[in-house]
């Protein structure tokens, strides 16, 4: 097996036996829900108190905090004491200062240790997308990609990362300050749901339907026409169902996902994952929808 680590923010959302599993280093961000005393999203504060503490309190904000730069450093001592190099896959910046931070933890720790390779990337990503893209970076440390390849190879696949989601409300999103591009939506209607597309780490409006099924079945659509376009086969692209609150919700959806895909002629199955409170705080408890990102051919089936 390679000699390097890869680490990401807590942006990821890989399930914690994941990334102990796949021997992935979360640095996790920090969530308030009284503006006052911030805690680590999946160490100090679990998903189930954050969604329920949201539900139990509409109208009330979250917020959250990027990880420092000390505590990246601190996940690179962690490597170089077990001689290693890094990969740190960081969300969109255009979302976060995650990458930043890292960045700047990057230089910091260059001072001390030298002779450790550390490469921070810039996912465009965020979310359990970006627990894609983490996941492929495993797939090929484990069948040995080099770490220059590896890095080239996260460069050339992250641009094809889409994410097509809805949520309840645009009012987290609003609260924010990450409507931008989405100002036009007009959510305050009653029954107005938003399509939403994140691609090259911005999010763009794909319209707006009256009703959730409406807005989940078009999103779906969103996914399949995208598939249908850019990838030749389900050996070419990983996807994933992202989900807030309600799982049950999430399974329906997926399954009518793997449906349409069928359909297309390709036997999938999508797996489904939580959307963490990193994320959440601007979408609200409701968002769900389907990420999809292109395998690299270093990547093993």
């Amino acid at each position: 097996m390679n000699k390097y680590r890869i680490i990401s923010d807590g942006s990821c959302d890989l399930a914690p036996e994941t990334a102990r599993e796949r021997g992935v280093a979360i640095v996790p961000f920090y969530v308030t829900t009284d503006g006052n005393t911030y805690k680590r999203e999946g160490l100090e504060i679990g998903e189930d108190e954050f969604y329920n503490w949201m539900v139990e309190h509409p109208g009330q904000y979250p917020k959250s905090s990027t990880p420092s730069a000390q505590d990246f450093v601190e996940a690179f001592e962690a490597a170089a004491a077990a001689g290693e190099d890094v990969v740190c896959i960081c969300i969109t910046q255009k979302f976060s200062s995650s990458y930043q931070s890292a960045c700047a933890a990057r230089d910091l720790f260059a001072e001390e240790h030298p002779e450790v390779r550390v490469t921070v990337v810039n996912s465009t990503v965020n979310t359990v997308l970006q627990g894609l893209i983490v996941l492929e970076a495993c797939d090929m440390r484990d069948a040995g990609v080099s770490y220059d390849d590896l890095a080239a190879a996260l460069e050339s696949v992250k641009g094809s990362g889409r994410i097509f989601f809805t949520v309840g409300s645009l009012d987290y999103l609003s609260h924010g300050g990450r409507l931008g591009r989405l100002a036009g939506i007009a959510g305050t209607l009653l029954g107005i749901r938003p399509l939403i597309t994140l691609r090259e780490g911005e999010i763009y409006n794909s319209g707006i339907v009256r009703g959730r099924r409406k807005s989940l079945e078009k999103s779906k659509g969103l996914f399949l026409d995208y598939v249908a376009k850019s990838f030749g086969g389900p050996e070419d692209y990983r996807a994933v169902v992202g989900y807030g609150y309600d799982y049950d919700e999430a399974v329906g959806f997926r399954d009518d996902v793997e449906a349409g895909l069928r359909e297309m002629g390709q036997s999938v199955r999508v797996p489904i994952c939580r959307i963490g409170a990193t994320i959440s705080v601007h979408t609200g408890p409701y968002p769900l929808g389907i990420g999809v990102v292109g395998r690299h051919p270093l990547c093993p089936l």
